[in-house]
């Protein structure tokens, strides 16, 4: 070989040399940029996180400001039906002692009268007792007056059974000795009475 053949080998060798220390790192540049990526990745997800985490704080703090609130009414509704029923309870004859009112004014009246007068006597008292009725209708209290009736064990107290005559069945009332009453449906006393014996 001769020198110049040499010296090309050489020159091709260095330049070779060359080549590989000045051509770039492709996987070096592909490996930063995929890194860069990550971190670009995981900061929105950070920002995605963080931003629904605000907004389940304040749709939970709406929801517990709502609670409290709904807490608050039920509370005030509460009372207020306890209120209702105390004063239910503590009125619930007021209509009915209203009615009342006029009779005893009534019954004063005949009181402080100092005529003998029987008749105009007995007409205040059919006024006064008329009162009394119309005060006992409105507030739904009614007769229990069963003469001829059929006997009734929760509407009339028997107190004898006496012979029929004919004119009223057997088990029926034959007398009634004092009325009863009856306060809507329900019996405030029964009515005393006396039965016809049964054949």
């Amino acid at each position: 070989m001769t020198g110049n053949e040499n010296s090309l080998d050489l020159g091709a060798e260095e330049s070779a040399g060359t080549g590989e220390d000045t051509a770039p790192d492709t996987r070096t540049q592909a490996g930063s940029g995929a890194e860069s990526g990550a971190q670009l990745g995981s900061q929105e997800a950070g920002v995605n996180l963080r931003e629904a985490l605000e907004k389940a704080q304040a749709k939970a703090t709406e929801n517990h400001d709502l609670y409290l609130r709904t807490l608050a009414e039920a509370e005030n509704m509460r009372r207020r039906a306890q209120d209702d029923v105390a004063k239910a309870h503590k009125y619930a004859i007021e209509n009915f002692a209203e009615s009342l009112v006029p009779v005893v004014d009534s019954l004063e009246k005949a009181l402080q009268d100092g005529t003998s007068d029987v008749a105009a006597l007995r007409g205040g008292v059919e006024i006064t007792l008329r009162q009394l009725r119309a005060a006992f209708e409105r507030a739904k209290l009614t007769e229990i007056n069963p003469v001829g009736e059929k006997f009734d064990p929760y509407r009339h107290q028997a107190i004898s059974a006496v012979p029929g005559d004919g004119s009223i069945a057997p088990n029926h009332v034959a007398a009634v000795l004092q009325k009863g009453w009856m306060i809507a449906d329900r019996v405030l006393r029964p009515a005393l009475v006396t039965v016809v014996q049964g054949s």
